[in-house]
């Protein structure tokens, strides 16, 4: 059985990066989620996709529940994120993802869990190729 796991290399922390998100990004959203994302020009590891989670201080003032909302996002992803680097195999280059939680109550991991599978298959829908129409080598991402 394969694990899940959330590895360091994964993780989005490049403050220039993330600046660069929010200036060139594209965004989609499924309540109570919204990604930010984009490509990388340069590959930092071995994961397909970097990722991190932000939580509006303003609507959680308590640092606690901010960290908790936090973890509820990145076990969401670390649960779907396979499905996504399945279909990002034979592609090159890195994607830069940031997911805002976007609600202003916190809610049960069952609804984030929901919101992050549909936001994969619409990020597969939209920006992925299906695998009869690449050619040999490899695909990039626009």
């Amino acid at each position: 059985m394969k694990r899940f796991t959330f590895k360091k290399t994964e993780r989005l922390k490049s403050a220039k990066t993330i600046a660069r998100l929010f200036k060139e990004g594209q965004s989609f959203g499924v309540y109570p989620l919204r990604l930010v994302w984009m490509k990388q020009e340069e590959v930092k590891g071995d994961a397909p996709v970097q990722f991190t989670v932000s939580v509006a201080k303003k609507n959680f003032k308590s640092a606690v529940a901010r960290n908790r909302i936090k973890r509820k996002v990145r076990e969401a992803w670390r649960l779907h994120k396979p499905r996504l680097y399945r279909k990002l195999q034979g592609t090159e280059g890195q994607l830069a993802f940031m997911v805002l939680y976007t609600a202003k109550e916190d809610l049960p991991i069952q609804q984030i869990e929901k919101a992050m599978q549909t936001m994969v298959h619409i990020f597969i829908k939209k920006n992925i190729p299906p695998v009869d129409n690449r050619k040999d080598g490899p695909v990039p991402l626009s």
